[in-house]
């Protein structure tokens, strides 16, 4: 899995995905419903790659964005193996349609 699969996912089902940064410990990477990867409290150029550090991640936690401003964010947590599945499940290329023309 590449940081590129999980900005997809993250577009694709309108959530923001966090890791946390073992090499870079206490931050962590957040990637928004826009596909924009972002390292909160980051004041300097980084020493690390994003890329690296999603490598190490066992953990993540997926937080859905509410359609509308009343409904309330859902987090959960998820193991990697999981988030794989979520981020394959949509990255092959667009189904054929199925009727006559």
């Amino acid at each position: 899995m590449k940081l590129a699969d999980l900005r997809r996912l993250a577009i694709r089902q309108q959530t923001r995905v966090r890791f946390a940064l073992a090499g870079a410990s206490p931050f962590e990477c957040v990637i928004d419903e826009h596909g924009i990867a972002r390292v909160p409290g980051l004041r300097e150029t980084a020493a690390f790659s994003l890329e690296e550090e999603l490598a190490a991640a066992r953990e993540f936690e997926l937080e859905t964005v509410p359609a509308s401003a009343k409904a309330a964010a859902q987090r959960r947590r998820a193991r990697r193996d999981e988030v794989e599945k979520l981020a394959a499940h949509g990255s092959g290329s667009a189904p054929a349609d199925d009727h006559d023309e």
